[in-house]
Formats: structure tokens, sequence, C-alpha cells
């Protein structure tokens, strides 16, 4: 077993216990919360699904959406503010391109909520296309509360192509480039004045059920093979080593035997 301590052996079981180490203790429990987490929001789709929606102050009396009321069905009254709209670029509706359209609105109460009206589908991730403008006057709109989205990155918005454009459905982003106050959290709007395409969310909707569960039983499997296998190609160097040996062995008994014989003196 000696061979263990050679560099390249070392490499390769540091390489494989590590492997199996993040399948089992970082990469398999990630999946399985992934799982918890789609679940619960699974659940308050479906909770929100059955209750009829209230008004907007109702549900969020301060300056910010509750997480633990995301989903629920609201109804907003007040003035879209077109100047301050943004679009969220580089979605996949469908599998194909879209932008997503975010309309600050004053709602009657004097807050600025932002209103997602929906998306657009676009010709590729970099051109926003035309779309219609959100109407003027008081308007009454229907939606489902949401928690801001967050860029990893954290870029600001920008201008371009006459848009403002942003890189998550983001609120906080809104506020900033308009330089006004805003609630945190938006409003995906269903129906009503000014919407778009809206994002389907349906109960019973969502990815596959267990796909994430899978995953982690998958890395799961992964780290137990990872193992195995390093267990196997041990096995087999040992076997080599010893196959080496024994004809090693052999050869040299074969040659003491030879050499034996041909020093048998000849009494003829």
């Amino acid at each position: 077993m000696r061979f263990l301590l050679r560099p390249q052996w070392i490499a390769l079981v540091v390489a494989v216990v590590g492997f199996a180490v993040a399948c089992y203790v970082y990469l398999a429990p990630w999946q399985f919360g992934r799982e918890s987490q789609r679940d619960e929001q699974q659940k308050q789709i479906d909770n929100a699904a059955t209750t009829a929606a209230v008004p907007f102050g109702t549900l969020v009396p301060g300056d910010a959406v509750d997480a633990g009321a995301e989903w629920r069905r609201v109804s907003v009254t007040g003035t879209f503010l077109p100047q301050d709209e943004t679009v969220v670029r580089l979605r996949v509706v469908d599998g194909k391109p879209a932008v997503e359209v975010m309309t600050p609105m004053r709602t009657a109460d004097g807050r600025v909520v932002v209103v997602d009206r929906g998306t657009v589908r676009a010709l590729d991730g970099q051109t926003v296309p035309d779309f219609p403008p959100a109407p003027q006057g008081e308007v009454t709109v229907d939606g489902r509360l949401r928690v801001d989205e967050t860029d990893p990155q954290a870029r600001p918005a920008f201008e371009a192509a006459g848009h403002r454009q942003m890189y998550a459905a983001d609120s906080r982003t809104v506020a900033a480039a308009a330089g006004t106050p805003m609630v945190v959290g938006y409003v995906a709007q269903q129906s009503g004045p000014g919407v778009l395409d809206p994002l389907a969310i349906e109960a019973g909707e969502g990815a596959a059920p267990f796909s994430n569960f899978s995953y982690a039983l998958q890395w799961l499997t992964f780290g137990a093979i990872a193992i195995i296998a390093l267990g196997y190609f041990v096995r087999l160097e040992i076997l080599q080593r010893r196959g080496r040996r024994d004809r090693a062995s052999e050869r040299t008994a074969l040659r003491d035997a030879l050499s034996g014989r041909d020093d048998t003196p000849d009494h003829t």
C-alpha cells in the first residue's frame, strides 16, 4: 500500500474524497433545501388561489411587501407613472426571449408601487420590442404580490434604445433610477387596464414534482460512485503489483533452476 504515498495517488485520493464530501455536505443538502423552498412556494400559491383579491393597502400597510403575503391577490387603484417605467431584459418565456415591463403607479393613498405589467416577446435578448403604453388617468388593476428579485451583481438601471433597462425584477432599482421612494416589492399584474402578457401563475402549477429531490439523490449517488471507483482502482493497482511480483518470482525461480542445471557436472 506504500504506492498510495506517491504524489499522483495522493492527488487522486484528495480529489475523490473532496468531491464525495462536497456531494454529501453541500450539493445534496442544497438540492434538498431547494425542494423545500419549491414546496413552500407552491403552498403559498395554492393558498392564495383560494383567497379573493383584497385592496393593496390591506396586505401592505407599510413600505414593503411581506414575504409571508407573497402571491396573495390584490387590487391596486392609482395612476401609472410612465416616465419611471423600467424593463427587465434577458427574460425567457416559453423558451423564447422576452422583456418584462415594470411601471410604477401612484396609489390613491399617495404611495408609489411598482406594477409588473407582464412580458412582451422580443426578437432577441438585446432588443426591446414595441409594446402598448400604460393607460392614463386613474385605473384599478388586479395582480399578485411579489417580493423583489436580486441582481447578484447589483447593477443599476441604464438607458438603452429609448428604454430604461435593468437585469432583475427589483423595485429598489426602479426607485433608485427614478429618485422616488417606492414600496419595496411589486404587484405582478394579472388583469385590468395596461396588462400585457401576464406570467401564468396557477395553483398546482410549477416544475415537475421531486425534480430537486431527484437531483439531490443523484449527487448522493455520484459521491458513492466516486468512493467505490477509488476503492476499485486501489484494488486493481494492488492486484497488478502482486501479479508483477509473482511473475518476477517465477522468472527468478526459472533462472535459478536453469542455472542449477548448467552447473551439474558431466560424469560421462
